[in-house]
Formats: C-alpha cells, sequence, structure tokens
C-alpha cells in the first residue's frame, strides 16, 4: 500500500484531498492538528510517532525531523544500495508529501506581533519534508499548493500515479516555495535588526496576472505582487473597464503617489509618468478643472487621480475627455452610472488614506538591482531659507509648498510653473535646465498666465540664466534647493528684479 504524509497549516479542501488519496489506495501518516482534522472526518490515520517509535518533543519544534521520515523520502528506490539500506532499518517509503507551512508572513503583519512570537511560526520540519520530496521527484509527489489537489488526485485515479513532467513540475513549485518563505523570513530579520547591506539580499514576488504586452507590443510582460502595503495600484478595485496595461500600471502607480503630497481636495492628470496638470482647491471639482485647464492638450488619454469622492457633477466632466484611467477613494453611485457609460475607461477605487508601508525603491540595471529608500521627505517651514530681501507672505509660502511637491514628481531636470494652485506649465525631462524653464514658462504665457507665477526647481541653478528667464515670463517666486557655487548671482538677479527666492537645502533628482 502507498503511504502519504499530510501535515498542512492551511486545510483548504483537505478533506476531499485526503479522501481522494484513501479512495486511490493510499495510507495517510498525518501530525498533530491535521490528524485531529482527518480523523474527526472518519478518516483513518497513521500518527507520526507510530512511524517513529519516538514523541513528539519540544512543543512541537521536533517531530517530523526523524531517519524513518527522511530516509522514506529521499530512499533512491532504483538504488540497490538504498533499498539495502532501507531494508536493514525497517524504513517504510513514502510515496506523497502534502505539506503547507506554519504563516509566518500572516503572523508578522499581525498588530504587535513580537519577536518572539515571530521566531516561533518559522516551520522547520515542513521545509525539510517539502525539499526532501521534491529532491527525490522521481518517487515522491511533493503537493505544497492547494490548487494542485484536483490535478494530482485526477492523475493518480486515471494512472495510478503522478506521471513524471507532474512530478517535475511539483518539485519545481516546492523549491519555489520554500525559496520564498526563505526570503520572507530573511527579510523580517534584516528589517527588525536594522541590518545595513546584507551580503546577500532575496525578495519574493508573488504572481499577480500576465499583461497583454510591455511598454511597446513586441514586448512581453508579466506583473508580481512584491509587498503588502495597501496603498497600492495593485490593491484596486477596477469598477469599470479592462485589465490595466503595463504603461497603465506605471503611469497610475505615479499618480498616487503626486496624490499622497497632498491633504486638500487635490486631481492630479498625469502622462507618460509626469503631471501634465496638478490642481488644489476647497472641493474636488474645482481641483479637477484646475489640473484639466492645466493642460488641456495633454491629459488627452492620460490618467485623473483624485483625493475625494468623485460626484455626479464631476462624473460628468470626467466624461467628456478622453481617458485611460480614473482613480479615486470612492464613486457616489449616479457618479458610477456616468462613467460606466464609457465603456474602455477604468474606473479603479483606491483608499488614499492608507499608508504607503514600502521603505525602498528598486530599480533594474543589467546585471542587478539598485536600491533607495523612498524620496518621502518634504523640507518643513521653518527649514526653509529666504535668501533673498522680499520675503513671502504666508499665502506665496502656501503656493511655493504647492510648486515644491509637483516638481519632486517631474522627472529631472524638472521645472513647475504654477497660479492659484495650479500648475501651468511644466518642463519634464531635460538635458539642462534652462530648456525645462522654456518649455514651462512658455506654455505658461501660451495658455494666458504671464503674471504673478511661482518657479519650482528640483535642483539648484548652476547659472543665474533661469532667473533672467522666468523673469520675463512673469516670474514673482521661485524655490530651489540652493547649494550652487554660483547662488549668488541667482540671488542678486532676483534683488534687483524683486523676485523672492527661497531654498529648501534638498533636491529632489527623480530619473
Amino acid at each position: 500500500m502507498k503511504r502519504a504524509l499530510i501535515s498542512v497549516s492551511d486545510k483548504t479542501n483537505l478533506i476531499g484531498f485526503a479522501l481522494g488519496l484513501v479512495e486511490n489506495g493510499y495510507e495517510i501518516i498525518s501530525t498533530g492538528g491535521t490528524k485531529k482534522v482527518l480523523e474527526e472526518n472518519n478518516i483513518k490515520t497513521i500518527s507520526i510517532e507510530e512511524v517513529t517509535s519516538f514523541p513528539e518533543i519540544l512543543n512541537g519544534r521536533v517531530k517530523t525531523l526523524h531517519p524513518l521520515i527522511h530516509g522514506g523520502l529521499l530512499s533512491l528506490r532504483d538504488s540497490n544500495s538504498h533499498i539495502a539500506q532501507v531494508k536493514e532499518h525497517q524504513i517504510k517509503y513514502i510515496d506523497l508529501v502534502c505539506v503547507n507551512l506554519y504563516p509566518f508572513k500572516q503572523t508578522i503583519k499581525k498588530a504587535g506581533c513580537t519577536f518572539e512570537e515571530a521566531i516561533e511560526q518559522i516551520d522547520i520540519g515542513g521545509p525539510s519534508m517539502i525539499r526532501s520530496a521534491a529532491k527525490n521527484y522521481r518517487f515522491v509527489t511533493v503537493v505544497s499548493d492547494i490548487e494542485d489537489y484536483d490535478k494530482v488526485i485526477k492523475e493518480i485515479k486515471e494512472y495510478g500515479d503522478t506521471s513524471l513532467v507532474t512530478k517535475k513540475h511539483l518539485s519545481a513549485k516546492a523549491f519555489l516555495l520554500t525559496a520564498s518563505y526563505d526570503a520572507v523570513i530573511s527579510n523580517y530579520f534584516i528589517k527588525t535588526l536594522n541590518i545595513k547591506n546584507p551580503k546577500y539580499l532575496t525578495h519574493t514576488y508573488e504572481f499577480a496576472q500576465e499583461l497583454r504586452y510591455g511598454e511597446n507590443p513586441h514586448q512581453t510582460a508579466t506583473l508580481y505582487k512584491a509587498s503588502d502595503t495597501m496603498y497600492s495600484i495593485l490593491n484596486t478595485e477596477i469598477l469599470n473597464g479592462k485589465a490595466l496595461s503595463y504603461n497603465n500600471i506605471q503611469d497610475a502607480n505615479s499618480a498616487i503617489n503626486i496624490l499622497k503630497e497632498f491633504d486638500n481636495p487635490t486631481a492630479v492628470a498625469l502622462k507618460h509618468m509626469n503631471p501634465c496638470g496638478v490642481g488644489t482647491s476647497n472641493n474636488i471639482l474645482d481641483a479637477f478643472i484646475k489640473a484639466k485647464n492645466s493642460d488641456s492638450v495633454s491629459i488627452f488619454g492620460g490618467i485623473i487621480a483624485l483625493n475625494r469622492d468623485v460626484t455626479p457633477e464631476l462624473a460628468i466632466e470626467l466624461k467628456k475627455i478622453f481617458l485611460e484611467i480614473v482613480i479615486a477613494p470612492g464613486y457616489q453611485k449616479e457618479a458610477l452610472v456616468i462613467l460606466s457609460k464609457k465603456k474602455n475607461l477604468r474606473v479603479l477605487q483606491l483608499n488614499t488614506n492608507e499608508i504607503n508601508n514600502d521603505i525602498s525603491q528598486f530599480r533594474s540595471v543589467n546585471g542587478g538591482i539598485l536600491i533607495q529608500g523612498l524620496d518621502d521627505y518634504i523640507v518643513g517651514e521653518t527649514e526653509l531659507k529666504v535668501v533673498t530681501k522680499l520675503s513671502p507672505t504666508k499665502e506665496e509660502i502656501d503656493e511655493l509648498y504647492f510648486a515644491w511637491k509637483v516638481a519632486k514628481h517631474v522627472k529631472s531636470n524638472a521645472i513647475v510653473v504654477t497660479k492659484d494652485k495650479q500648475t501651468v506649465g511644466v518642463g519634464a525631462g531635460q538635458m539642462n535646465r534652462v530648456a525645462a524653464a522654456e518649455i514651462a514658462l512658455k506654455w505658461a504665457m501660451d495658455n494666458g498666465h504671464s503674471e504673478d507665477l511661482t518657479l519650482s526647481s528640483d535642483a539648484f541653478f548652476p547659472f543665474d540664466d533661469v532667473v533672467k528667464l522666468a523673469s520675463k515670463y512673469g516670474v514673482k517666486r521661485i524655490i530651489q534647493p540652493g547649494g550652487s557655487i554660483r547662488d549668488k548671482d541667482s540671488i542678486k538677479v532676483c534683488d534687483d528684479l524683486g523676485i523672492v527666492m527661497v531654498f529648501t537645502g534638498n533636491r529632489h533628482f527623480k530619473h
């Protein structure tokens, strides 16, 4: 008679799977809680102690770590030497192992989880059995995923055993599981113990979906989920429209990161990972009108992200424009009906009050990855340094902050021009700062904005040329990091022309 060893923390669909094995001639070895559930459902089991003649010890820490278990898993059944040793030590073969692991990841997510509590949820025997069975895949079927229960039973019923191809695939899945499990544990230690630059770094990702294509139709793309942060595009609910594309996900992620900078009602219009319009007001409809009017051309086919619920009045305005995506924390019933009439409009719901728990940002390069902390810093008001003879008013400080927060999310070199908490010109991704300024300032002027403007730069001015240019377009206040050896030149031009300049002391490059 064939033997199956079943020891699972997640008992979903367990009974049906075990019954399928019994009906096909397997006897079941089991442990603790799994054994109890099986026997409560009238499935006869053999305890680990009956196999090993040794009790579970150390509060269950040691139960399956025994030669009579691992000998039954690892023995090669076409090796005369192994066969002889199995007979000598009275080892019985184990033909199938069904194991899923202690819920370490779920445990550390619980509020107030202590280090000691986390340690107790590190599974030792489970991964050992999985790895033993997976290594000896030619003779042992390893089942580590509940989704494989039906396939395994079907093959056993039809052929008396799983096929060699299936065994290989199940073995690969088993090693993927243990690798991921160990990665979660090691990263918990790294984070908890604040280990800087560990020698080895392993991150685990869970398959989410296959995408239609990547940035271009000839590129394949797949989405994997890496973190449990709730403030993520991966956690949005799609209320209307088809699944997100590779570019949609990139753009939407950029949009919600900008949105996170603002507490007042704010709308972000975004295209190709750069904001083409941002507006803040005392109500979300006005905020959207500001964002739309910032650049009514580029918003076509773009994304709108909002930090307030969508009203029917706002939905009517949104419906007038061709948009790929609308993101908001909620939608009034009538508003959703209005937006749902646009079949291809992706309507996403995301709670903008959620916290982003990610602490690092990853970028792939040929042969490796770059890791950096998130750019989540915004200079405090008391840290601002007024460097000109003129000082900003409270209202001007608010406007400068608005411009600074937007510039933080524009690709470098970045220049953002604003008026009344509305972007009126954005210069993004230029190879020199003057070119970025010319794009932003000319756009503002061409759209009727040439007085009382605010300009923000993501990095310092190496020369006074940007200030001179800005003055010609009606800029009256500037916020920039400072730190150039020629800062005094820019300050002098500001003083001569009656422009307020404020230094932040930090830059926001975005590449």
